[in-house]
């Protein structure tokens, strides 16, 4: 599967399992800056999320930030409308993100170990289910 910057993932729609993609998602567009709420649910259309109820996204910020994760601040200056928060990575969020990414490169490992088995069995062609 080709990803790399501007990719835009394609899911057949967001799963439990993608949903839980959503942490590392965030703490990665909040390490490129602060953003508001709306923003980040916008941008998590790079990583196949574009159809998260946007209470998820609020929820999980909020999870976030009692995790130390991440901090937000009022915006009244940059709005037109109501303030709106701002979010921001923290020191910790950075470690979550590292400890994400770590996590990650396993779980990329194992698949590839696995991919690459059952290519192996499929060539050989043994068994009675080919």
């Amino acid at each position: 599967m080709p990803g790399g910057r501007g990719h835009r993932w394609r899911w057949r729609g967001c799963s439990r399992r993608m949903v839980r993609f959503l942490d590392p998602a965030l703490l990665l567009l909040l390490h490129r800056g602060r953003a508001h709420g709306y923003t980040l649910l916008e941008q998590l259309a790079e990583f196949g999320l574009e159809n998260l109820n946007p209470s998820v996204i609020y929820r999980a910020l909020r999870d976030m930030e009692d995790r130390g994760w991440v901090t937000s601040t009022w915006d009244e200056e940059q709005t037109q409308g109501p303030p709106r928060r701002v979010y921001s990575i923290t020191a910790a969020g950075d470690d979550a993100l590292a400890q994400w990414v770590q996590d990650l490169e396993e779980t990329r490992d194992l698949i590839n170990y696995f991919m690459a088995a059952y290519e192996q069995h499929m060539e050989e062609g043994e068994g009675e289910h080919h």
